[in-house]
């Protein structure tokens, strides 16, 4: 199954992320269905998680912190992330594991 990537406004895609929150370290892990498959240290209290998982990506991705958006899923484990079209290839490399 591909990673599931849809166009976003002005220039930008959307892709589903599956979240494990309070792991024992953060990491990219790869495809779980047609999500990235994500892990976070962080608990899901205070947005603590959604910050972590914002930040671990623009990491991953090569971008800074403010073109990784969250568009939705903010108190759920299956989330909806925005970034620049221009790193697609990168979305997808870290979705191959």
């Amino acid at each position: 199954m591909t990673l599931a990537l849809g166009p976003g406004p002005g220039g930008t895609i959307r892709f589903a992320v599956h979240v494990q929150p309070r792991a024992s370290r953060s990491e990219v892990l790869g495809r779980h269905g047609d999500a990235l498959k994500v892990r976070l240290q962080a608990p899901p209290v205070d947005g603590a998680a959604n910050d972590a998982l914002v930040e671990l990506l623009a990491g991953a991705l090569g971008l800074a912190r403010r073109e990784v958006r969250l568009v939705s899923g903010q108190t759920a484990r299956r989330k909806v992330v925005e970034v620049p079209e221009t790193v697609q290839a990168r979305v997808m490399a870290l979705a191959s594991g």
